[in-house]
């Protein structure tokens, strides 16, 4: 078998890949969607099969960034962009304080528990945001965004697609160096 083959095989299986690459014709906010979604099933494929050591590894010295430190970060991007930012909900972030700025991250360990709780706030996160994109009158929605100016709700989910997939490139560099999973 060729090095290219033995690459390719680390591939997951087309037939058992959930996304859908984002819908063909539609409107706006049904793309946008589509594609928030397909970029957050990345992130989870990236990290499916994985026990909480190999999810808590760390990529190399001197960074702390790991596939569960990126759930963690996703789920605090999420909360800090539509609860608190957009919603105006008065609430803690989920792990950064100004005190821990960087939490999301450095407390990512190989844990089960932190592990269970990470997909768990992630998940809130995510149905908060879909609840939030839904009830919506329009993507022309804006709001005045902390150190952003204003912003359209359209521009904050165009963000969200561009955050996602930044870090789900770290997220199969993480992969791949765990178990050699390389991936789409």
């Amino acid at each position: 078998m060729s090095e290219l083959n033995k690459r390719a095989d680390m591939f997951l299986d087309a037939r058992n890949d959930p996304r859908a690459d984002g819908p063909r014709l539609g409107d706006e906010r049904t793309t946008l969607m589509g594609f928030l979604r397909d970029q957050r099933l990345t992130l989870e494929i990236k990290c499916e099969g994985l026990d909480a050591e190999q999810l808590a590894r760390r990529s190399v010295e001197p960074s702390t960034m790991s596939l569960l430190g990126l759930v963690r970060h996703m789920a605090e991007v999420e909360r800090a962009w539509f609860r608190l930012r957009l919603s105006g909900l008065d609430l803690p972030r989920l792990f950064c304080t100004s005190e821990e700025p960087d939490a999301e991250f450095d407390g990512a360990v190989a844990d089960p528990t932190v592990v269970e709780e990470a997909w768990r706030l992630w998940r809130e996160e995510v149905a908060f945001t879909d609840d939030f994109v839904a009830r919506a009158a329009s993507l022309d929605a804006t709001f005045e965004v902390d150190r952003h100016g204003t912003m359209s709700l359209r521009e904050v989910l165009v963000h969200m697609v561009e955050e996602y997939a930044r870090h789900n490139g770290h997220a199969d560099l993480l992969r791949e160096r765990i178990d050699g999973r390389v991936g789409q």
